[in-house]
């Protein structure tokens, strides 16, 4: 299943059996062929552990005709064959891509999927880092049976007017016709619809539709009433349906003014957590329960919002937040780049591709409500700071209903302030160093204000401390002991929700995650440890004080 939702109703749709065969054929591998559950991480099969290599997945299908097989994830670089003829080839973990194949004879046909996690020169995102980066299928895989005419995409954009509401809806049709085709398309989005009559969609090429639509009597979406609305889009060939595309949306609208977060017209304050996509052995293909479990503990922590560090997440995880009322901040692919890093030839490439993919597979889900990118990436140098603006630039593009920001590292040189919507910056006083977390946060507002920042609401992206669990000192003056982290995140949340003209505070991080075996010397257990529940998500003590202090405001 690779949405908690309903995505066609007339398009023949399948999800392959989870079993499938995969050889791991590279030094420390596997040459021999075991079976293996899809979504799944590689390192979860026992042999597997930290594996480096390729992951050659095989899988018998009966099909035949115009087939779309389409992948939510495979890590990190991907190839796809259907009887070893090359259908795709794919970079990065954390979207999806799809992939025709034409004109197939019905019967027993071999679907092979080869999926690499190695670093390499060929990656500028893909490098060892301060979270494990897993190989395999990750998450779901489903084949599509289509006809002349399909439906790629349907987007619906809400748009507040005063106390009233316009849903933007766009279309999206694609040909696989050597003939020009007569079309008939109907939409509905909410209490909206519009029909097209006789359109022309031409041989082998697209057709995009747009409207602007009012939509009365609709109820806005929010954490306290996540109010969802369906969308569907049929295409009719000769007075038959043919095609649909179904998905939900919510009316609701995050803006900045006067320094502030306005959701729906309301001042906002944010509280929320990290959370990496990873859950102890399941590494990042995290099963559906379990990410129900986590929006559940996050909600009951008090939190209005989570941040997906430092990649887009399952759309299963982003279709449970809109039903749960939970907040999303989302952002592409990449973590603590240096400029150097950054200066890979194929970086503003596969970046901006990232972004692309996130905004069009993500964009009506009405819980994200901040686009980001660039974690801790360079912001203070000249070439960094542009690499900055086109990413800023190209995301407005793509969707300007959000605001964009950046979790930037607390520290002088920054450039970028005056170029995103929301200033974020990730602090750590009371572990990294000894400063009093109230004139910390002062500094950082005022040195804000002096780079650009001004007038612009701000975010402590990341805070907290780490916590290795089971480990406890009664004095509480250990580090790495639970009692030391919630005395320090208790500390760190009282003086951020006291602290005048901050808009909110977002703590580091909710679940313990392993890290690259390179970060061993700084993370204990080889995991950062600075999650409020381990790996199994049992709670250590700085999950009872975060729950206090964010469910007393």
């Amino acid at each position: 299943m690779d949405r908690c939702i309903t995505t066609h109703r007339l398009r023949k749709t399948c999800e392959p059996t989870p079993v499938w065969t995969l050889t791991a054929p590279d030094e420390g591998g596997m040459p021999f062929p075991v079976q293996v559950t899809v979504p799944s991480a590689v390192e979860s099969h026992p042999a597997l552990k930290r594996y480096r290599g390729r992951a050659v997945y095989e899988k018998t299908l009966a099909c035949g005709g115009t087939l779309r097989f389409v992948f939510g994830g495979v890590s990190f670089r991907a190839r796809v064959y259907l009887d070893d003829a090359l259908l795709a080839e794919h970079y990065g973990g954390y979207t999806a891509f799809d992939c025709l194949a034409r004109d197939i004879p019905f019967g027993e046909h071999v679907l092979r999927v080869e999926a690499d996690n190695r670093f390499g020169e060929d990656s500028a995102l893909h490098v060892p880092n301060d979270y494990y980066a897993y190989g395999g299928i990750t998450r779901p895989v489903t084949v599509e049976q289509l006809g002349s005419a399909y439906i790629t995409a349907l987007n619906v954009t809400p748009r507040r007017q005063g106390r009233m509401w316009r849903a933007e809806v766009e279309v999206t049709l694609r040909s696989l016709s050597e003939e020009a085709q007569t079309v008939d398309v109907d939409v509905k989005a909410g209490p909206a619809a519009i029909s097209w009559k006789h359109r022309t969609l031409p041989a082998g090429g697209e057709l995009t539709l747009t409207a602007s639509l009012a939509a009365p009597g609709v109820h806005a979406w929010s954490p306290e009433h996540p109010h969802l609305y369906a969308a569907e889009a049929v295409v009719w060939l000769e007075g038959e349906p043919a095609d649909d595309l179904c998905d939900r949306f919510g009316f609701r609208e995050l803006r900045c003014e006067g320094g502030r977060l306005l959701l729906n017209g309301e001042p906002i304050f944010i509280k929320g957590v990290n959370r990496h996509e990873e859950y102890a052995d399941f590494g990042c293909a995290v099963p559906l329960e379990a990410m129900m479990r986590d929006v559940q503990m996050i909600r009951d922590l008090g939190c209005n919002l989570v941040r997906t560090c430092h990649y887009p997440n399952d759309p299963r995880f982003l279709d449970l937040c809109d039903q749960c009322g939970l907040m999303v901040w989302e952002e592409g692919h990449a973590r603590g780049l240096s400029l150097a890093q950054m200066q890979h030839p194929r970086f503003m490439e596969q970046t901006l591709e990232c972004l692309r993919e996130m905004v069009a597979q993500h964009r009506n889900h009405p819980s994200i409500v901040l686009w980001g990118c660039l974690n801790e990436c360079d912001d203070a140098s000249d070439e960094g700071a542009a690499y900055f603006r086109r990413c800023f630039q190209t995301l407005r593009e793509l969707d300007g209903s959000r605001p964009v920001t950046a979790a930037i590292l607390d520290r002088e040189g920054g450039q970028v302030l005056a170029d995103e919507d929301v200033v974020s910056v990730n602090a750590y006083p009371g572990w990294y160093h000894g400063a009093a977390t109230a004139q910390h946060l002062e500094a950082i507002r005022r040195r804000a204000d002096e780079h650009g920042g001004e007038g612009k609401p701000l975010l402590i992206s990341e805070i907290g401390a780490g916590g290795i669990p089971g480990f406890h000192d009664p004095l509480g003056q250990a580090k790495w002991s639970e009692e030391r982290q919630e005395a320090i995140l208790r500390e760190q949340l009282c003086a951020a929700l006291a602290c005048p003209g901050l808009s909110g505070v977002i703590v580091w991080q909710f679940a313990d995650v392993h890290v690259d075996e390179s970060w061993f010397s700084s993370r204990p257990r080889c995991m950062n440890n600075k999650g409020l529940v381990d790996e199994y998500r049992r709670p250590k003590l700085a999950y009872a004080a975060v729950r206090e202090v964010f469910r007393a405001r």
